[in-house]
């Protein structure tokens, strides 16, 4: 079965995709919401080019999409659908853990566009999912973080002692609820770990974020 994967360029897109291979699914292409001006990624702020980046270690093609918060939708099953006839597709595979909102409108974009919708991850428990992604070779850097973390935590290495760090303050270990996103430095399915670029970090809107350099 052919797949697209919804490619944030973190940890769970990541390993949900790692899995629908292991269980014998093809991947033939990314997805990558980005902002208004197709410069940095809707859901984690990653540039472009760190993206293309990802893409090109997996050898796999990247289409990083411009979407307001207004046309998201819209534009998301336009793209299903032209990927699904480009690529010969018959699934789309996301890497939602618990979130019933999310995976009612990954179900409904997939159906509109006529795609088997796959969460690999669904419903497994938090802080098993991190542990296993760590033992199976992804490596991945928090690159934002609400205030309650700070901007300390920004540019760390998630480890099994982080998560557990996490844990006994009370934050989800897998950032499902915004707590916290990352970025996939290297995994099973790169050919080699990216390179990052020099990056500062800036707090705004109660959230800290890594600002890359161009």
């Amino acid at each position: 079965m052919n797949f697209v994967t919804s490619w944030s360029g973190g940890k769970d897109s990541c390993y949900a995709m790692m899995q629908a291979v292991q269980q014998g699914f093809i991947p033939k292409v990314l997805l990558n919401m980005m902002n208004e001006n197709g410069k940095v990624s809707r859901s984690h702020g990653l540039p472009l080019s760190i993206l293309n980046q990802q893409a090109q270690k997996m050898g796999l093609p990247l289409e990083g999409i411009p979407a307001t918060w207004g046309d998201y939708e819209v534009k998301f099953i336009a793209v299903l659908k032209m990927l699904k006839a480009k690529y010969d597709l018959e699934a789309a595979v996301f890497g939602d853990i618990d979130l019933q909102p999310h995976k009612d409108w990954e179900d409904k974009v997939c159906e509109a566009a006529s795609l088997k919708a796959i969460l690999p991850l669904w419903q497994q428990d938090r802080i098993v999912l991190v542990n296993q992604m760590i033992e199976n070779g992804i490596k991945t850097m928090i690159v934002s973080c609400n205030t309650q973390m700070g901007e300390s935590y920004l540019g760390k290495i998630l480890t099994k002692e982080l998560a557990q760090e996490l844990l006994k303050k009370g934050i989800d270990p897998c950032g499902e609820n915004g707590e916290f996103h990352t970025l996939v430095i290297n995994c099973p399915l790169f050919s080699e770990a990216i390179e990052l670029p020099e990056f500062a970090t800036k707090t705004y809107n109660e959230y800290c974020f890594v600002v890359w350099e161009e």
